[in-house]
């Protein structure tokens, strides 16, 4: 019998983590050992989509996982790589040798891991690596996996479009700017039911919520205000 490459699956809760971990566990060459979540530590929530640590764990449980949580406070590059190295070297010690990401298309994105992943010896795998998104956003849709929007970028999407169910309507109804799979940060997911998941997670979708994001220009004290909307999903 030959020995699996044991793997940790970098896992965000949304449907790119969801369709690329269907992806590798369809294709069983890889032990997935555990899936890997950073977190804010003071609000316990899913770093950039705003989900719940409450409904991570549901995902987690249904999924059949153990879930591995890196805990982080002021959310600057330098702490997460630190916590990471930390983290995975531990891991490394253990038989892991590779790390699964959810990543399409953005270049920097890839290098920033790679070049992180190398510091430890580690390599990292991409299962959607320039996937066409309109065909994946399809393939996600028709295997029947069902995702909400909990976070969406103003400079693209309003409050309308978060706390939405994805399907074909939606996809359909987005600005020609934006990526089917909000893969430039259009919007983010949380993935409730599907073909991982034992049983679908149970939650009501609660208030939505703007946070500005201030951003000073090199050349003026003048502050653009761009923010996100966040729809408060709760766990039943």
């Amino acid at each position: 019998m030959i020995k699996k490459e044991k793997v940790i699956f970098c896992w965000s809760g949304g449907k790119d983590s969801a369709l690329a971990l269907y992806y590798v566990l369809q294709e069983n060459k890889f032990e997935v050992i555990a899936l890997l979540t950073t977190l804010n530590e003071q609000f316990k929530r899913i770093s950039m989509h705003g989900v719940r640590e409450e409904l991570l764990d549901k995902q987690a449980e249904s999924i059949g996982l153990p879930l591995i949580k890196m805990y982080v406070k002021e959310g600057t590059n330098a702490e997460y790589e630190k916590a990471m190295e930390t983290l995975l070297s531990d891991y490394k010690k253990q038989g892991v040798s590779k790390i699964i990401f959810g990543d399409i298309f953005l270049e920097d994105l890839r290098a920033y891991r790679e070049n992180n992943l190398a510091k430890v010896g580690l390599t990292a795998e991409f299962p959607l690596w320039k996937r066409d998104t309109k065909e994946l956003i399809r393939e996600f849709l028709k295997l029947n996996f069902k995702t909400i929007t909990c976070c969406v970028n103003d400079a693209f999407l309003n409050d309308d479009s978060v706390g939405v169910e994805i399907n074909s309507d939606f996809i359909n109804s987005l600005p020609v700017n934006v990526d089917p799979c909000g893969e430039n940060g259009e919007y983010h997911t949380f993935c409730f039911e599907g073909p991982i998941f034992k049983i679908p997670i149970k939650f009501s979708i609660g208030e939505k919520i703007y946070k500005p994001l201030e951003i000073k220009t090199a050349d003026s004290d003048i502050i653009a205000t761009k923010g996100f909307w966040f729809c408060e999903l709760l766990p039943v």
